[in-house]
């Protein structure tokens, strides 16, 4: 349960695609205009990535890894399918992405029409992409983590837009300097935004760390005593020859 928990927010916070990796910026930068439009690719995205890495994971757990193959028989154990990793992730990436086009379009015209271009790119997005190979790469052990990694990687790329896009429609009524304006402003807020995101890595390393500062102290303290008793030990042993020594005399 810990395990989960500490990917969920690491995955949201300080693991974030935006701010630590920067990966799905052009996306970030050109349909944060309206909080609206960020919240339906911002979700979209996240149910992208909900099926994708899961998917993925089991592609590449039961087809790409080295020896991914035995469950087909003994003769398939030297087989390494890895080199299709890319072709494989994109295919499915691009079959998930196909399905949101068509269920946003039936049933949400007006925003089928605001993101535009954007929601078919989502196929290329590098975020999504990313999460699959950022998956394969931490070799991440169960289908289960893949599924929590998929959707806080997607939360957290959904809180990083809609951020950005309720800054900026506030910054419409403010009086930035003029070449600040647009994508310089952005790029700013962004970097700030970055930059208080990477602070909440502390709320996951801070626990871990004073346990292991007190299991080092214990130890050391365990050798200081085994080396205190061998010395009481050797000094006892001179004593009993000495006394016997001089018993002999």
């Amino acid at each position: 349960m810990l395990e989960h928990l500490e990917l969920f927010f690491r995955s949201i916070f300080v693991d974030n695609m935006v701010f630590a990796v920067f990966l799905g910026m052009c996306s970030y930068l050109a349909v944060s205009k309206k909080v609206s439009t960020a919240v339906g690719l911002g979700a979209a995205v996240i149910f992208v990535l909900g099926v994708t890495v899961p998917m993925n994971w089991l592609l590449d757990k039961y087809l790409l890894k080295d020896g991914a193959l035995v469950w087909l028989g003994p003769e398939y154990a030297d087989y390494d399918l890895s080199f299709l990793s890319f072709i494989l992730f994109i295919a499915t990436i691009a079959t998930m992405v196909q399905l949101v086009e068509i269920v946003v379009e039936k049933f949400s015209p007006s925003l089928y029409n605001s993101l535009g271009i954007f929601l078919p790119l989502i196929a290329v997005n590098c975020a999504i992409l990313g999460g699959s190979l950022f998956m394969q790469t931490r070799e991440i052990p169960n289908i289960g983590l893949a599924f929590n990694y998929g959707i806080s990687s997607g939360i957290g790329w959904f809180l990083a837009i809609l951020a950005i896009a309720a800054i900026r429609e506030k910054i419409r009524y403010s009086n930035v300097p003029a070449p600040l304006r647009g994508l310089g402003i952005t790029f700013i807020i962004t970097g700030l935004m970055g930059i208080g995101f990477q602070s909440f890595g502390g709320m996951l390393t801070g626990d871990n760390e004073a346990p292991e500062e007190a299991q080092t102290a214990t130890v050391k303290a365990e050798e200081e005593k085994e080396i205190k008793k061998e010395i009481v030990d050797d000094e006892d042993q001179d004593k009993a020859i000495s006394y016997n020594e001089a018993i002999n005399k």
